[in-house]
């Protein structure tokens, strides 16, 4: 069982940077993807940015640029650098490790951490 447990949401204003952590713990799979997702109110849950064990990034085609995902394997910990952030960016940021084990499959989200951008 893996728990992941998000950090350093807030509130900032536009223009602004915000860093966010998110500290995985628990079991460890022997390949997994993990990811960045938000979800603003009324709206679903879209992807932000995903990396793979091996350190493969991908992101939302609107978000290249301003965002950066990155993974520190020795905390166990991945990140997700926001800068010039915008009120659209305004949401629930969610951590999320997709495992993989003996040709199974193991999804976890963190509790989310609201992202706030003032105009």
């Amino acid at each position: 069982q893996v728990q992941l447990v998000e950090s350093g949401g807030g509130l900032v204003q536009a223009g602004g940077s915000l860093r966010l952590s998110c500290a995985a713990s628990g079991s460890i799979f022997s390949d997994y993807i993990m990811g960045w997702y938000r979800q603003a109110p009324g709206k679903q849950r879209d992807l932000v940015a995903t990396i793979t064990k091996s350190g493969s990034t991908n992101y939302a085609e609107s978000l290249k640029g301003r965002f950066t995902i990155s993974m520190d394997n020795s905390k166990s910990t991945m990140y997700l650098q926001m800068n010039n952030l915008e009120p659209e960016d305004t949401a629930v940021y969610y951590c999320n490790q997709v495992g993989f084990e003996r040709f199974r499959r193991f999804e976890t989200w963190g509790q989310g951490t609201q992202v706030t951008v003032s105009s």
